[in-house]
């Protein structure tokens, strides 16, 4: 967590805060309404994403250098990200049979 941003740190705080929450009533509820709202937060978070790829893009870096920044998403899936266009959701892998 040193090298994340101040803003990633805090959020991962924020989660952390969930936890330790101590009675399980005020926890579970506290959880329930975050939850209730999280799919604004991602939508937007999602969106801010987007326009910064976007603005990469126009300063004139490749989709290779921007995946990197991603966190190392491959070009095309940078490339998607600055499109707007959702990753495709997988099934979930089935267990090794043994």
């Amino acid at each position: 967590m040193a090298d994340e941003p101040e803003e990633v740190k805090r959020l991962l705080e924020a989660i952390e805060a969930f936890e330790a929450i101590e009675d399980d009533a005020t926890c579970a509820g506290a959880v329930s309404r975050l939850l209730e709202q999280w799919p604004d937060h991602h939508s937007r978070l999602r969106e801010i994403r987007q326009k910064r790829v976007q603005a990469l893009k126009a300063q004139g870096k490749t989709w290779a250098e921007i995946g990197v920044i991603l966190g190392g998403v491959t070009p095309s899936r940078a490339q998607q990200i600055g499109a707007g266009l959702r990753g495709v959701k997988r099934p979930p892998k089935k267990p090794a049979e043994e």
